[in-house]
């Protein structure tokens, strides 16, 4: 229905308080005066050797670039609309294109929202991905495979880089116990914060020869990537340090030496692994900043008194404690619990499409 005049005013006063509102949230003028400086910064030729350096401010200034690009729009969008208000005042018939802006304000609006959901200081780093299957033995294990499917499906979508650092297979080659990834990208950790939690699986188990309805559970556990502006201090004294030989389906790409890592960081009693590397060194290094990583988060949990649930597993995978049911039958739906958002197209969940950032959004506009 096309907007009348005084509808159209009563928006764009609303519209007008909204900018304000937004601007102050997300920082506006912070983030152009930001911007300005990593461009002096990138034009300096002296910085041109320094690759680290030069992709760090390049990295920063696409954020910044991407994050005012939808409020330019919506500034654009808004001249657009103060411009009809005042020829609709005049007499001029335009209510169909002021419904049509008005919808596309209100579209940049809820993006916007969603933004400001994302300012947190990790947000934008890459995210390290834990899944750990729950009881159950193969069940809860092909669910781990499942869960595994649905974020790397998800990460290629979004045109992320996708590493696995860590593997336990289970009762055959094709089940897994745990796996640890990282998935590198704009706002990973931003986005997959708000799958942490267990994950429940409802469905006629594929290894049932009576065809009976199983319930599988799974705990998916997110970290920010940490970079060298975060400072976290690791005594060597406080490190338990094993070498063992990396596991394998066999062939010639699985590790000969015993060049796999478990670091055991004794006073938290973190336990990390990494055998992604043929070299020992180097799967140290990645398993240290993976550790780094954890002890990070635990001291954000901490502040928040969520630490026993988060770190310590004192939340069992099994039934009462879900964050999110994936219902195949006797119907279909994949419904979030702390949200109450629910969706009937199950397989495109579990398929990582566009409708699983439907569920991150809804539990990060939540404000939970």
């Amino acid at each position: 229905m096309a907007l009348s005049l005084k509808e159209l005013q009563i928006k764009h006063k609303e519209y007008s308080e909204k900018h304000e509102i937004l601007q102050n949230a997300l920082g506006i003028n912070e983030k152009k005066r930001e911007l300005s400086e990593v461009e002096k910064k990138l034009e300096d030729p002296a910085l041109w050797s320094d690759t680290e350096k030069t992709g760090e401010l390049n990295k920063k200034k696409r954020l910044l670039e991407n994050s005012l690009e939808l409020f330019n729009s919506f500034d654009t969008k808004f001249d657009e609309l103060t411009i009809l208000c005042e020829l609709m005042s005049e007499g001029e018939n335009a209510e169909d294109e002021a419904e049509t802006i008005s919808d596309s304000i209100e579209e940049l609006i809820r993006k916007l929202e969603f933004q400001k959901m994302l300012g947190g200081k990790m947000d934008a780093n890459n995210a390290i991905v834990y899944i750990n299957s729950g009881a159950g033995g193969r069940e809860s294990q092909d669910w781990a495979v499942m869960l595994m499917r649905m974020y790397t499906r998800w990460a290629e979508r979004h045109k992320f880089e996708i590493e696995i650092i860590d593997k336990v297979t289970g009762d055959d080659a094709a089940a897994i116990k745990s796996v640890t990834m990282i998935i590198s990208g704009d706002y990973a950790y931003g986005y997959l914060k708000a799958e942490n939690g267990v994950h429940r699986l409802v469905r006629i188990s594929p290894f049932d020869a009576n065809k009976r309805r199983h319930t599988s559970f799974a705990s998916v556990f997110i970290t920010p990537e940490i970079d060298d502006s975060i400072d976290i201090e690791i005594e060597e004294k406080d490190l338990k340090i094993d070498t063992y030989r990396a596991s394998g389906a066999g062939g010639q790409h699985v590790n000969t030496t015993d060049s796999a890592i478990r670091i055991t960081h004794i006073p938290s009693g973190i336990i990390v692994t990494c055998q992604k590397e043929r070299s020992q060194h180097k799967n140290k290094a990645t398993a240290m900043k993976i550790l780094k990583s954890k002890l990070y988060e635990m001291e954000l949990e901490k502040k928040n008194e969520n630490i026993v649930e988060q770190e310590k597993g004192k939340m069992g995978i099994n039934f009462g404690s879900q964050i999110r049911s994936y219902v195949l039958h006797p119907y279909k739906m994949v419904k979030d619990h702390r949200t109450d958002f629910e969706k009937g197209n199950a397989e495109a969940v579990l398929d990582g499409e566009d409708i699983l950032d439907e569920f991150m959004e809804a539990y990060l506009l939540s404000g939970e």
